[in-house]
């Protein structure tokens, strides 16, 4: 859910029937009227939750989107400061795994639904949206059934050509999978890379300079409830050089590791074509460079903190202006300035785990990162980020309390428990900041919500 919710429920009254064998309870039928008095309300608190889509919007600097990954799709119009919902009640799923804006038209946006980082807890999507209005209103084009949408690419110059890495269904063999392009602003699709039905496209970069070139990646992945893998013959890293049309496999190229691949992120600079990264996870894996265009590659850094959990992380992203600038994200955000060999975090400020990255191609000074705190702006290269003050946080289990009124407590998932009281409305203005509870600022600041213990998937279970 995004937010912790408040609904007063009806009892239901449970009767005993005869029936043949063991006695069973039934439900009582319940009053459609009554039913549809109750409305659920915004409770709070206001703290962020995960996000792995993010982008700004090129020539509109106090513009920015993100997606929840149990919330939908957020705007800002005042370079973070504020936050509003542009999906809620438009479209049929909340989980947004990507998301694009055109450089050319920046009122074209493309959602994609479903989490594709997988871990344990991740909720399906139903395909892709557009908004030609900068997210007022909505049209479905396709991919409803594939559970999750890894990355939309939009063409720099023409915004009618949009690319689609797909990775299908989470946890069974799917063909709605691959690399997909549109010629008509997403009317209709072409399927221009494909493994098999057991392996997804994870990423797509295009060259800035020369947009017939590209390069994707191609994962052999899958979660169950009960296990998941990462890695097969079918992943893979692919270039294109005739606009998405025909790929080559580039995966074993000179310098690229041997044995089984798994996830790959890679990025071309918008500073120099013939440099390339790709973050390759393998067990002699790490972040390799090409100064080439992906002929022949090296290993730059194997380091741990770019490689851990790398079916949950492996993103890179190139400065679009210095060829030796490159961003890596895991746990923390990482910046650096001589083509991967050293790294510096920049990420501090804002939340930890980081998903995705936009980088402004005309301010490099300008970033919007998404992580499991939400989206966030920089204008200071990462020194300083906008709050995550907005409510999309995932809470893994709620219960209530006997205070009169009562409290809902829940845990959320990557941050505390928290406790809220039930009647209090968050769009009162909760306060937060400074690490610390939000606060009422009609109470001389006092704390509204409050830790009950315990961490992320914990159980709460109050003292009767």
């Amino acid at each position: 859910m995004r937010s912790l919710l408040a609904l007063a429920l009806p009892v239901f009254v449970a009767t005993l029937v005869p029936v043949a064998g063991p006695v069973r309870p039934t439900i009582a039928a319940l009053d459609s009227t009554l039913l549809s008095s109750y409305r659920w309300r915004n409770i709070g608190p206001d703290r962020g939750g995960r996000s792995i889509a993010v982008s700004g919007v090129k020539g509109r600097p106090q513009e920015a989107y993100f997606g929840a990954v149990g919330g939908g799709l957020w705007k800002t119009t005042n370079g973070g400061e504020d936050w509003a919902a542009v999906t809620d009640g438009l479209i049929n799923s909340a989980s947004v795994g990507a998301v694009a804006v055109s450089e050319t038209n920046p009122d074209v946006v493309y959602i994609g639904m479903g989490e594709t980082c997988i871990r344990g807890n991740i909720m399906p999507g139903d395909g892709v949206y557009k908004s030609a209005d900068g997210g007022k209103t909505w049209t479905h084009v396709g991919f409803r059934e594939s559970h999750g949408i890894s990355k939309i690419r939009i063409h720099p110059t023409n915004p009618e050509i949009v690319f689609v890495a797909s990775f299908g269904k989470l946890s069974a063999p799917s063909e709605e999978r691959g690399v997909f392009k549109s010629t008509d602003g997403g009317k209709s699709w072409r399927k221009v890379l494909y493994r098999d039905d057991r392996t997804a496209a994870i990423d797509i970069s295009i060259d800035r300079n020369n947009p017939d070139v590209m390069y994707a990646a191609m994962w052999e992945a899958y979660r169950k409830e009960y296990q998941m893998s990462s890695g097969g013959p079918g992943s893979g890293l692919f270039k294109s050089t005739d606009g998405g049309d025909t790929w080559t496999e580039i995966t074993r190229n000179p310098g690229m590791p041997e044995g089984m691949i798994g996830r790959i992120g890679v990025s071309v600079s918008g500073a120099s074509s013939s440099r390339v990264y790709a973050l390759v996870e393998n067990d002699k894996g790490g972040l390799f460079k090409s100064d080439d265009a992906g002929a022949t590659w090296s290993l730059v850094n194997d380091n741990r903190s770019i490689r851990q959990r790398a079916f949950y992380y492996t993103h890179v992203f190139a400065d679009p202006r210095n060829a030796d600038i490159v961003y890596l994200q895991n746990t923390s955000n990482f910046r650096s300035v001589d083509g991967g060999k050293t790294l510096a975090n920049v990420g501090n400020g804002t939340h930890g785990d980081f998903h995705d990255l936009w980088i402004d191609p005309d301010d490099a000074t300008h970033l919007v990162v998404g992580n499991d705190g939400g989206g966030a702006v920089s204008t200071t290269t990462g020194s300083r980020w906008t709050e995550q003050d907005f409510p999309t946080e995932q809470f893994y289990h709620v219960i209530t309390t006997r205070h009169v009124p009562y409290h809902v407590c829940g845990s959320q998932q990557d941050n505390s428990t928290l406790c809220v009281p039930f009647n209090w409305n968050a769009g009162g203005g909760f306060r937060f900041g400074g690490g610390g509870p939000p606060r009422d600022p009609t109470s001389g600041g006092m704390a509204v919500s409050y830790e009950a213990g315990g961490g992320e998937p914990g159980y709460i279970a109050p003292d009767p």
